[in-house]
């Protein structure tokens, strides 16, 4: 009997001192960065032969690296559906966003991570609407400094789209002027103070939103010197990458000096694949063989790079060539940071075990609508309906009714499958109209 009592106290304060080792152990802070239509290979870990960007490589080689990671392909769309963690239907925005937006009764992951003690900033592009009901302070984030809309120009801070005189530059509910300054430089420099100047008892969580390199393309000098020999429009996409590049540097930089860069996760990807609009000098950016640009459900409209690196607790230079998407960072985040997980509303899954141990992809499917288009992504195969061919200067079209690939067979996505196998068509429409069904379920908040 003693010694059934010595065991049972033992392991009794075992789990106590566990449960005090847990409970000092600090949560991560988190920073997802989220670049603006950068292409599917152009990072030059991901293939892109021509760009200078050692910065975004050394990120990549202190984590893991993805190579078939899906977004939405278009801004809003991706952005929504990054901080709900749910397919683009179900978060409620398949395009882009203007007055209205990302629907307020849905839940970020902002507001998990307040609801978990986390402070939280936006500091960049929101583009999920303008109205203070949709703004960034009214989903979940404390602070937030940057432009409500699409797109702005980088020293003046106007949004031609709503033209000719729109300003769009604020911080939380007032707006502010800033003229003359390099919009990305200060978001950096806001990103800064909101790190530096916070509670040190508290961890952050951080959306840097950059508008790079989406147009107007406003390369630093340097970058468009050290491009020279490449032609146009090649060169200003290359330059303003490598801008961007030299600004996350300064980011990790900042960490270390700090003394976060072991405590801080940091998740980066693109939110879409590259443009062809005329607004970008009909393309520039790179994605090899895939076919496809932002717009597109093809694979360079929707294969996005993407990056998590946490020194000292996740794989280091770590390739993963399993199929995830930007939906996985809520459940993996809130898993990674010990979050109540209670109640998730979710279409992504955690890839915390394929991040750490290379187990297989979580999903069975994943699915995507864009306006007209819709698609659904099983293993190798993809079925598109109405798929958008990008070309230059928004010379679009569309090809009408079901395109069938599958990206073993053929990754440039150039002929279609359908009539060679009509029984994965039906497969594939049977997963969609199984998404479909569950779009008429309640929400659970």
């Amino acid at each position: 009997m003693n010694t059934l009592l010595r065991n049972a106290g033992g392991l009794l304060l075992a789990a106590a001192a566990t449960a005090q080792s847990q409970a000092q152990t600090p949560r991560p802070n988190v920073i997802v960065i989220y670049t603006d239509d950068h292409g599917t290979l152009d990072v030059g870990c991901f293939g892109a032969p021509d760009l200078c960007t050692p910065n975004m490589d050394a990120l990549a080689a202190s984590g893991v690296r993805f190579t078939q990671f899906y977004a939405a392909p278009v801004s809003s769309a991706s952005r929504a559906s990054l901080l709900t963690g749910q397919f683009t239907r179900r978060a409620g925005v398949t395009g882009n966003a203007g007055l209205k937006g990302m629907p307020p009764e849905k839940e970020t992951l902002a507001e998990r991570m307040r609801a978990n003690g986390y402070r939280t900033a936006c500091i960049g592009k929101w583009h999920l609407g303008s109205l203070p009901e949709y703004a960034p302070n009214s989903q979940g984030f404390d602070y937030f400094w940057g432009f409500l809309g699409g797109c702005i120009d980088s020293y003046s801070h106007f949004y031609y789209w709503w033209g000719p005189n729109v300003h769009d530059l604020w911080r939380n509910r007032q707006e502010i002027h800033e003229e003359g300054k390099f919009f990305t430089e200060e978001t950096l420099r806001e990103a800064k103070a909101f790190i530096r100047e916070g509670d040190p008892d508290r961890p952050f969580f951080l959306y840097w939103a950059v508008n790079i390199p989406h147009y107007p393309l406003q390369p630093k000098e340097k970058w468009l010197e050290y491009y020279a020999a490449l032609d146009n429009p090649r060169r200003m996409y290359a330059a303003y990458v490598s801008t961007f590049d030299d600004y996350l540097g300064e980011l990790r930089t900042f960490l270390a000096a700090q003394g976060l860069e072991e405590n801080t996760i940091v998740v980066f990807q693109s939110d879409n694949g590259h443009s062809t609009e005329v607004r970008t000098f009909g393309g520039g950016g790179y994605c090899g063989d895939y076919r496809g640009g932002k717009f597109s459900l093809f694979e360079g409209g929707i294969r996005v790079p993407a990056v998590i690196s946490w020194p000292g607790h996740l794989p280091q230079n770590a390739v993963r060539d399993q199929v995830a998407m930007n939906i996985d960072w809520f459940p993996t985040l809130v898993e990674l940071c010990g979050l109540d997980a209670t109640e998730l509303d979710v279409d992504g899954k955690s890839i915390v075990p394929l991040i750490r141990d290379d187990a297989p992809s979580p999903h069975e499917a994943l699915h995507f609508d864009f306006e007209g288009q819709w698609a659904v992504r099983c293993g190798d195969w993809k079925l598109i309906n109405n798929a958008i061919d990008v070309l230059p200067d928004d010379k679009n079209r569309t090809l009408e009714g079901l395109y069938l690939t599958n990206l073993r067979i053929d990754p440039t996505e150039s002929k279609n499958l359908g009539e060679q196998y009509p029984g994965k068509v039906r497969e594939l429409l049977e997963l969609r109209r199984r998404y479909e069904a569950s779009l008429e379920r309640p929400a659970r908040r």
